[in-house]
């Protein structure tokens, strides 16, 4: 019996397999391990997971999670899930990088991507991350990632690049004027999801040209400073997860396309993909 988790900062998928088949699969409160002591995410899943557990006893346990950037923090991260799930002989614990590569790729070589609020890559060998352009976040980089997109929405509404009839539909829509957007960006916490909570405007309109046109250019930022920086890009699939990347996959095409990219797969979540990984 194992149990697989795909952890963001919202919220925990977590999947428990008995002779390759779902047995049980619940939701818990997501987890950035960079900013958790190993004390509270072992309290965290006492308090959350374990309930959900009952009478049943893990033999190998594969977390996949947010902030999972180093082997202190894997490690905090290990001793936690130990510490609750003693029957399980093998505890292992990796970035959510490596779980898009995983689910995206199986054990083939490939480009993974991650597209949702944030944004980043790898070049996979069909077993581990060999190499990775670092995303640098949504102030330096994250392009294509949805805060970068709510990021040039904004800034497009606040300096007059959109027409006056979209900038005043989407200020209307989001009850949003320039003092609050500047408040929610500058002075309060989790600015990157304030931006990315915008981008079903994007999606709504892409039809319009001035929307169609920010979202391609982010898009092709995306390909030329992240892709091809990776040898032989031209020749490997280009795979992507996330719901960025789901939800504007037509303009990610046009953006490959202009940047002589070749698009593999497209999923919205890993867990699928991370199923077959472990049970093939």
């Amino acid at each position: 019996m194992i149990l697989i988790a795909d952890c963001g900062s919202t919220k925990i998928d977590w999947c428990l397999l008995d002779d390759g088949k779902v047995v049980k699969q619940t939701f818990t409160t997501g987890i950035n391990a960079v900013m958790l002591t190993e004390e509270e995410i072992r309290a965290r899943l006492a308090d959350e997971l374990m309930p959900e557990l009952a009478g049943f006893t893990p033999e190998a346990v594969y977390f996949y999670g947010a902030g999972c950037i180093s082997p202190e923090v894997c490690g905090n991260v290990e001793r936690a899930i130990r510490a609750n799930i003693p029957s399980a002989a093998t505890v292992e614990v990796h970035t959510d990088l490596l779980a898009a590569a995983r689910a995206l790729c199986g054990r083939r070589p490939g480009i993974a991507c991650i597209m949702g609020t944030g944004s980043n890559s790898c070049y996979y060998d069909g077993s581990e991350i060999r190499d990775n352009v670092s995303p640098l976040g949504y102030i330096l980089g994250d392009e294509g990632s949805g805060a970068v997109l709510g990021k040039l929405l904004l800034g497009d509404v606040l300096k007059n690049q959109l027409s006056p009839a979209l900038s005043e539909k989407f200020l209307k829509q989001y009850d949003l004027d320039r003092l609050t957007i500047i408040r929610r960006v500058y002075k309060e916490p989790q600015a990157n999801r304030f931006m990315a909570s915008l981008t079903p405007f994007l999606l709504e309109n892409i039809d319009q040209p001035q929307i169609h046109r920010l979202v391609l250019n982010s898009f092709r930022s995306f390909f030329i400073r992240n892709i091809a920086q990776y040898p032989g890009y031209r020749d490997l699939d280009i795979n992507f997860i996330g719901s960025i990347a789901y939800y504007f996959r037509e303009v990610l095409a046009e953006a490959a396309a202009q940047c002589d990219c070749h698009i593999g797969t497209i999923i919205k979540s890993p867990m699928q993909g991370l199923i077959k990984f472990h049970t093939a």
